[in-house]
């Protein structure tokens, strides 16, 4: 599981995207959302929407593997899907907060690689916010209160890319994938190939 985290604005979802169009054997994990659907999103591809009802009958019935509640609306992670993809052999990326990313820790610990994105300044902050035009003054400046409490967790990740170039950004994050993936603990059957190499040289 390769969970991107980020401030708003910070660039997560645009490396997130990037960075599956790279890696065949990446997929992304959809979340489940009572915010409403901007333009250009697609139902089932960016999120699934649900209506708030509908999110909390799910919450309550265990069908989310981690769910937060950010900027008065919910987020969660389908558990099927996860599990699906996971025993498929696939590796999952999960666009999420720090709470999500502190939920899946507790479940999944081994099977966890984190990543928080920062802004290399307050002001580029600002200006990604406000080039997307997609939300009002008021929307804005909670997204940058919200920036500041939500970087305030950057230590609990394991890696940290400061997003001040895109394609700089989109190469650290595949070298920290490729050599998470080459880790001992998770090339399953080396063992048995070097048992099978060993006995070769005797």
């Amino acid at each position: 599981m390769f969970v991107l985290s980020s401030p708003s604005g910070a660039g997560k979802t645009t490396l997130s995207h990037s960075l599956l169009d790279k890696e065949q054997n990446l997929t992304l994990s959809i979340s489940m959302t009572t915010r409403p659907q901007r333009p250009k999103e697609v139902d089932g591809q960016d999120y699934i929407f649900l209506n708030k009802d509908e999110f909390l009958a799910k919450q309550k019935r265990g069908e989310f593997l981690e769910w937060a509640e950010v900027f008065d609306h919910y987020y969660g992670t389908p558990r099927h899907f996860v599990e699906d993809a996971l025993n498929s052999g696939k590796d999952i990326l999960f666009d999420i907060d720090w709470q999500g990313c502190a939920q899946l820790r507790k479940i999944l610990s081994n099977d966890l690689v984190s990543i928080f994105i920062l802004p290399p300044s307050a002001a580029t902050l600002e200006q990604r916010l406000r080039s997307r035009g997609q939300d009002t003054e008021e929307t804005v400046i909670k997204r940058m209160q919200g920036a500041k409490s939500e970087m305030q967790h950057w230590e609990a990740y394991d890696y940290i890319i400061i997003n001040d170039d895109l394609n700089k950004s989109l190469i650290q994050l595949q070298a920290i994938l490729n050599a998470e993936r080459l880790k001992r603990t998770r090339c399953y059957g080396l063992t048995s190939f070097v048992n099978t190499l060993l006995q070769d040289l005797s």
